[in-house]
């Protein structure tokens, strides 16, 4: 993707969007799990700057760098004490985790807004248009692939959450493999991941802009 940008073969829209999109949807999304976890008690993320919605405490550089690159990269991510909140540890953990994808999906639902008064403005510019089409989909892509149940990702925490005690226990024990499920997940090839995150995505946008 970087090499298409210093080549000219994106055009700056495309990469307003590219760049508005990963900052939007990434400091909105780490911003939620440290805003959960202080409203849950655990005071960890605001002492470590985690409690704003300035890019710079969320965006990772080589996480960042990768997104341009490969299309693929990350956060920050929002260090929590479980044993800190107001709540079961495991539970409490799986609320500060799904803060996250829901945020993304606000954040969508809101950009959804403007995309469906577009018609009835004959003059809202088309390039508007684009800039927030793309900044949505972006974020509905960050949203449910976060909720897939693989360790580090936060339907892991969700899952784990979800299940009964014996079961979250066994359930844990993926976690040693989870960043190898991960890497075989986003590499072995689009269709894969894009059959387990397209159907939900594409039902989102279908109720959000039709």
């Amino acid at each position: 993707m970087l090499s298409d940008i210093l080549a000219g073969r994106i055009d700056p829209i495309e990469i307003a969007t590219i760049l508005l999109a990963l900052v939007l949807g990434i400091t909105i999304h780490e911003f939620a799990h440290a805003f959960a976890a202080d409203r849950l008690g655990d005071s960890l993320p605001r002492r470590q700057g985690r409690l704003t919605l300035s890019p710079l405490a969320h965006l990772d550089p080589v996480g960042t760098l990768l997104f341009l690159v490969a299309g693929f990269g990350w956060g920050r991510p929002v260090e929590i004490n479980p044993y800190a909140l107001r709540a079961d540890p495991r539970i409490g953990h799986a609320i500060v985790a799904v803060a996250g994808p829901l945020s993304n999906i606000l954040l969508a639902t809101l950009l959804a807004i403007p995309i469906r008064l577009a018609p009835l403005m004959p003059d809202f510019p088309d390039a508007a248009m684009m800039i927030l089409f793309g900044v949505l989909r972006f974020n509905l892509i960050l949203a449910f692939f976060n909720l897939i149940p693989v360790f580090p990702l936060d339907g892991f925490a969700i899952l784990k959450g979800l299940l009964p005690a014996d079961l979250a226990f066994q359930f844990d024990q993926t976690r040693q493999w989870g960043m190898l499920l991960l890497f075989l997940l986003v590499f072995a090839g689009g269709g894969v991941l894009g059959a387990i995150i397209g159907p939900p995505i594409s039902f989102v946008m279908r109720l959000l802009i039709g």
